[in-house]
Parts: structure tokens; C-alpha cells; sequence
């Protein structure tokens, strides 16, 4: 699975992307936000709060209960504002 992480997100947690296995129980957006959030102080700083974070699945929007699976990418980013 490829996590790509973006803007604010991307400092937090350090890095720009990364490839991970979760484990087989991680079935959901928000399973998957859970079990990032466990692997680093960075992790949980950056998805902390949800309010601060929008997630797609193969590049759609998606919500925390859409079903993610290991070919997946995964992108986190802060919600967009326009003016």
C-alpha cells in the first residue's frame, strides 16, 4: 500500500510517502488511520485530528468507513480552501 502524505501532513509526519503492510485487520480508511497513527509520534501528530485531515483511495475522496486493500495508494492531505 502506498501513503502519500501532503502539505502540512507531510511535515509532521517527516516524509512525503511511504509503502506499507498493515496488518490483515486494517479494512477500512479509518482502521488504516489508526494503525498509522500507532506507528510514530510523527504519525500521531500529523492524523491526530480529523478535522485537519481529507483522504482519497486510488484518487477519489473517500470516506472512513470505504474499504482499502494492499495495492491501494492512500493520500492524506489537509482540507483545501479557496479565495
Amino acid at each position: 500500500m502506498r501513503v502519500l502524505y501532503f502539505a502540512l501532513l507531510r511535515e509532521r509526519v517527516g516524509i512525503p510517502e511511504e509503502t506499507v503492510t498493515p496488518p490483515a485487520d486494517v479494512r477500512t480508511v479509518a482502521d488504516l488511520v489508526a494503525w498509522l497513527r500507532g506507528r510514530s509520534a510523527q504519525h500521531e501528530a500529523a492524523l491526530a485530528d480529523a478535522a485537519l485531515v481529507r483522504v482519497a483511495v486510488n484518487q477519489d475522496y473517500a470516506r472512513p468507513d470505504q474499504a482499502v486493500a494492499p495495492g491501494d495508494e492512500i493520500a492524506f492531505f489537509p482540507p483545501v480552501t479557496g479565495g
